[in-house]
This record gives C-alpha cells, structure tokens and sequence, in this order.
C-alpha cells in the first residue's frame, strides 16, 4: 500500500511544478538578478614601449593614448587651464598720463594754461564713463569720491604697517595686493599721513568691460598731493629707507576699481601710475657686519674697548 501512495505523490507533485512552470512561462516571470555573472579572466594592461630597443622605430609615431585605449586603460584627463579672477582687472585700461611739471607749475602761468586746456580735452571721455558708473553706483560723486579714496588709501597703508591681511583683501584688489606686500611681511614699516597739501580730486575715469559685453568695471584715477612719513626697518631693526622726523611731498596718482555688475561690490585700491617724469626713489641703505673679537665665556665685549679698525687709504689708478 505504501509504494502506489507514494507514486500518486511523486506524480502529483509533477503536476503541480510543471503547471507552475506554464503559468510563469505565460506570465513572462524572471529573476530580476542572473543567476550566473560573466568573470573576466583575463586582465590587459598597457605597457608602453622601450626605449632605444631595435625594432620601435615604427611605433614612435603612434599615440600612447590611442594604444591605452584600445588595451582598455582609462587615462586621467589633463587640464591645462589657469584659474582667473574676474572680481578685479589684470592691470589699468587707458591708463591716465600725468602732465610733466604738475604741482609745479601754476595754472595762471603760460604752460599751465596749455595743461588746463588739454585736461578738458581728454575729460569728455572722462564724463561718459561717469555717467555710466551712475548707472550702477548712484551714489557715485567725483567731489565726494575724491575724499573717500582718499580714506581708502590711509587705511590701506595703515593695516599694512600692521600687516592686517583681513583688512588689505577688503581695501586692496587681488591685483594690487601682492605689489604691495611683497617683501614686506619681516620689515618694520612706520608710516604716517600729515596732511593734503591739495584737496583730492578725480582726473580720470574709465568703465571697461572684461571677458563677455556687459561684465563692466569702473575705474576712477585720483589726483592727490600730500605730506608723508615713511621709515622702513629690516627684520633687524636697521632703517633701510626713509626718515620718521623728515616729512616729505607725495604726488600721487591712485586708481579705485570696482566690479559694477556685483550689487556687494566696493571701491577697492587697483594700483598707481607713477609717471615717467618723476624724481628716483631714495636709495636703500645696506648694512654691512664689522666681524669683532672673538670671545671667551667669561668675557664681555664692553670690557674689551674695542676699536674698529679703519681701513687705509689706497690710491687709485686712473
């Protein structure tokens, strides 16, 4: 009795799987992962060819890159490509010249006349650029803007002599910046500003734009005659240049930048034109070591009354 039961239950569960089987073919049923994966067994590297072995004259010609491909090697792309900076200009566009002599002559004389005469000449490009920084800046004054480069620039030299890095990237654009910290973080720099000898006042102004129509930038040159103190010292405390008791005259002519298609944008220190017929710059006074005794532990140079030799006098040949 046992064996037909059992052949009734094999044979029922036949039936069973193969109408299963029928119903997941008609239904289009599969198993949404394989059950067996595709295994690369061989691994291509790409070796490039010697160099200086006989027989690669041919293969000199043929790109690395293209045989990297084919062998199934994925380079890493190269780019070659400068990073800019369009929050300043890279220099000052049309540049405002200096007449020779100025703060020197005076305007009623002869020369000055024929000075006053050609300023107004060149300002009527001047007046267009004006008008369009008004566009974007409508509280841009040129009696009120004078004044408040000048500020900027007090200001910018005041950190400097603090080495204020904050306060120079908010005062100075990414062009100036370097020009005027360069070489300057180990020196001691005492400056101070006494007065204006003449009122500021705006002689130049131009609106350019950079990289697309439309991305305008305004630039404003600005005339100021001071009086300034300036004493630099070496990370040794010796003074390289300048005095701190001796005030001197200062002609200079500042140029202000400011990006007019950023609504946050300020009024920023873009460099000076330093004209062609100004005085030379003070030399820097080096220093030399004067070598000294040499000392034992228990002595000290005071007690030694050293006297620097002088060296003797030698006749030169002419």
């Amino acid at each position: 009795m046992a064996t037909p039961m059992r052949r009734t239950l094999v044979a029922l569960h036949r039936a069973t799987c193969s109408s299963l089987m029928n119903a997941e073919a008609s239904m289009d049923l599969r198993h949404p992962l394989p059950l067996y994966l595709p295994v690369r067994t061989k691994k291509r590297y790409f070796v490039p060819p010697p160099v200086g072995v006989k027989g690669m004259k041919g293969l000199k010609d043929v790109d690395n890159a293209d045989r990297a491909r084919k062998a199934g090697v994925v380079r890493r792309q190269q780019y070659f490509e400068r990073p800019i900076n369009i929050a300043s200009t890279s220099g000052v566009f049309d540049p405002y010249i200096p007449p020779e002599g100025d703060a020197r002559l005076s305007s009623l004389s002869k020369e000055g006349l024929k000075q006053r005469t050609e300023r107004i000449k060149q300002g009527a490009g001047s007046q267009l650029a004006i008008r369009k920084i008004k566009e974007y800046d409508p509280l841009f004054s040129s009696k009120s803007f004078a004044e408040q480069a000048q500020e900027i620039f007090i200001e910018a030299h005041t950190a400097l002599t603090q080495f204020n890095k904050e306060k120079l990237h908010s005062l100075l654009t990414e062009r100036c910046y370097p020009e005027m910290t360069r070489g300057n973080r180990y020196k001691t720099i005492s400056w101070s500003f006494l007065e204006s000898l003449e009122p500021p006042k705006v002689v130049h102004a131009r609106c350019p734009d950079m990289i697309s129509k439309g991305n305008l930038y305004g630039q404003v040159t600005v005339r100021m005659h001071s009086k300034q103190t300036l004493a630099i010292y070496d990370r040794f405390g010796r003074l390289m240049m300048g005095c701190e008791e001796q005030p001197k005259d200062v002609l200079e002519y500042l140029v202000m930048e400011r990006h007019l298609m950023n609504p946050y944008g300020c009024w920023r220190l873009h460099g000076k034109i330093v004209p062609s017929w100004a005085p030379a710059k003070d030399p820097i006074i080096k220093t030399i070591l004067i070598p000294g005794p040499d000392l034992k532990p228990d002595e000290e140079f005071e007690a030694l009354n050293h006297q620097v030799a002088k060296p003797e006098a030698v006749q030169w040949s002419k």
